[in-house]
């Protein structure tokens, strides 16, 4: 699993991000981020690496 900066443009991904959530309800908000976690969760398309990154995830505010 890759913890190092390895987004070529970040900033640029991190605005498009942003701006898709604009105008939507939190709930809608939420949908969004359910349908882009599955879709890259099928680009990434290994099981042991999406664990990983779960774990990584739920331990990031420990």
């Amino acid at each position: 699993m890759k913890t190092i900066l390895h987004l070529a443009d970040a900033d640029t991904f991190y605005e498009q991000l942003l701006d898709a959530h604009v105008g939507l309800s939190a709930a809608e908000s939420e949908l969004l981020n359910a349908r882009l976690i599955l879709l890259l969760a099928n680009q990434i398309g290994d099981a042991r690496a999406l664990a990983e990154c779960i774990e990584a995830a739920k331990g990031s505010d420990k």
